[in-house]
């Protein structure tokens, strides 16, 4: 029979590997009268954006290099969880000008 410190041991190492899931975080991008703040993000993989669209038409969070698009309805939000690194260019398709960059780490 096996001493009980290891079971604690092995317990601990689930609970600790759990855990670092918990340390996603959300990262808030506002889209109000035609524009997109903060224009520039950082954030990491795992990470989830939400776009909160505050205008009374909708819009879109596209990435230039066609990786995601999320749908942004009038007065509602829309996230994406980040699944890898990378400089993401991205705009409104219905409002071209609204242009940012999201900018992802390992």
């Amino acid at each position: 029979m096996q001493p009980r410190w290891i079971y604690f041991a092995m317990v601990a190492g689930l609970v600790s590997g759990a855990s670092i899931s918990a340390l996603a975080a959300t990262v808030q991008i506002t889209m109000d009268k035609l524009e997109i703040a903060p224009a520039q993000v950082s954030a990491k993989v795992g990470d989830t954006v939400e776009w909160v669209n505050k205008d009374p038409f909708a819009h879109t969070a596209t990435a230039k290099n066609g990786d995601w698009e999320v749908m942004l309805p009038p007065h509602k939000s829309g996230t994406l969880v980040l699944k890898k690194a990378g400089t993401f260019e991205y705009y409104c398709r219905f409002h071209p000008n609204m242009k940012a960059v999201l900018t992802v780490t390992p």
